[in-house]
């Protein structure tokens, strides 16, 4: 069982039942998902598309899947089931080992780190927040990156509203900035 994992049931869900008074321990809320993509430009070269799988699947440690486009563009070049981008859906032991790699390894390397904003959360209890490198990640090596590319990292939980969201993953140790 993963650390984080292991620290959600043991510490995490007992405080948010107490701080949040909750009846039942399955009204606690919990991380369902952890989603991983980026966006990458449709007149780029095969290779972009080849090294940034490589990177993901480093990251990740799943394969991801190519996003198609939904619709044609004409400003933007753009043809119905051209290749857009990546991403990446983790879930149980592998999602909690992905959130402890990035709290305390990935985002402490992000130069002039002062915590992640707060302003990412939406109204139904999911938070998004963006990397703008991928070589903060301790699994790229960094002579194999060609092709800079960011990260937009979204985490999916079963909380109501935000306020629930942002006690979750604050007691989950997400480096909020003050």
């Amino acid at each position: 069982m993963p650390d984080m994992m292991k620290q959600y049931k043991e510490q995490v869900a007992p405080a948010l039942l107490k701080k949040r008074g909750y009846k039942n321990v399955m009204e606690v809320p919990k991380l369902k998902k952890i989603v991983l993509s980026t966006g990458i430009n449709t007149s780029a070269e095969r290779d972009v598309f080849n090294e940034a799988k490589l990177h993901f699947t480093a990251i990740s440690g799943q394969l991801p899947v190519i996003t198609k486009s939904t619709k044609n563009i004409a400003n933007f070049k753009l043809r119905k089931g051209q290749p857009v981008g990546l991403m990446v859906t983790m879930r149980g032991a592998r999602m909690y080992e992905f959130l402890d790699r990035l709290i305390h390894i990935t985002l402490p390397r992000v130069r002039d780190f002062r915590g992640i904003p707060k302003k990412g959360f939406d109204g139904a209890g999911n938070y998004n927040f963006g990397v703008p490198d991928i070589t903060v990640f301790t699994e790229i090596d960094l002579d194999k990156v060609k092709h800079p590319m960011g990260l937009n990292i979204t985490m999916v939980t079963s909380a109501k509203n935000k306020e629930e969201a942002f006690d979750l993953l604050a007691l989950l140790d997400l480096p909020f900035a003050q």
